[in-house]
């Protein structure tokens, strides 16, 4: 596993709020990957996106509960290179005494994704996306 952050995951209780915060209120650029769904933005080295929150603890196999231990609203991602590299990224993790809360699975938007919670209980997603490629030094290419 490369070590990199490619992707930070916001779960958002509203979705065109959070969208015209971050880009009319603070700046960040809307890329045209975005879907009324998920929102990326570009933020340098790292890509933020906005997917509603009950969505996101949905996709990560998680119950959404506000306050309590479960679901914390974020998400880090790293993104690999190639579809076989999520399943043997999640193996290692839950080597290294993480736990996996959703197993590599194929996503219904073409690419390839599961989660696990390091010892602390961050949830980190695992993913290839064929549409959002990485960079030679790791970093997302977002289209403007």
């Amino acid at each position: 596993m490369e070590s990199r952050i490619t992707l930070l995951t916001l779960g958002v209780a509203d979705l065109p709020r959070s969208i015209s915060f971050y880009r009319d209120g603070l700046g960040f650029r809307l890329s045209g990957a975005s879907t009324q769904e998920v929102a990326f933005f570009h933020a340098g080295g790292v890509v933020l996106a906005l997917f509603p929150r009950h969505l996101l603890a949905e996709d990560a196999g998680l119950e959404d509960e506000p306050g309590g231990g479960g679901f914390r609203g974020i998400t880090l991602a790293h993104n690999v290179r190639e579809r076989e590299q999520v399943d043997a990224a999640l193996a290692q993790a839950e080597g290294a005494g993480a736990t996996v809360t959703k197993p590599a699975q194929d996503a219904a938007w073409g690419g390839r994704s599961g989660y696990f919670r390091d010892p602390d209980g961050h949830l980190w997603e695992v993913a290839w996306n064929p549409g959002l490629p990485l960079g030679p030094d790791g970093t997302m290419t977002l289209p403007d």
